[in-house]
């Protein structure tokens, strides 16, 4: 009966980890408009993205506000090679990176090693 037990917790644990990092889909922040008509979100930067994923409009200004709040080295830029965009995020400071989509699509920003990754989907 034991081995069952185990067996059972097992499985269900591994089918909780499957889930987890393979099926599930994180639906991501709607960029806030701002006065003048830009898209705009704060991402925090510390261990990674948050929030990884920005939902946006094809055609409308997006600006993307990042905030490091960590020392480690490999956040130290951030990279947005679909708009050809990349900045230094000095800690505990705002940097903000403009762009548009004019199409719709997945554009992934990451650090310049590719171990942090966010995106942005513009639809």
């Amino acid at each position: 009966m034991n081995v069952v037990l185990v067996d059972l917790g097992g499985l269900s644990l591994i089918g909780l980890i499957v889930w987890y990092f393979w099926l599930s889909k994180p639906q991501g922040t709607a960029a806030g408009m701002t006065g003048d008509g830009v898209q705009a979100a704060f991402i925090v930067v510390r261990g990674g993205y948050s929030p990884d994923t920005v939902r946006v409009d094809v055609g409308r200004p997006v600006r993307l506000v990042f905030n490091r709040q960590e020392s480690d080295p490999c956040s130290e830029r951030v990279v947005l090679d679909a708009f050809e965009l990349s900045a230094e995020l000095p800690q505990g400071q705002n940097v903000a990176l403009e762009f548009t989509p004019r199409e719709a699509g997945s554009f992934e920003f990451a650090c310049q090693m590719g171990m942090l990754r966010g995106r942005v989907v513009a639809s």
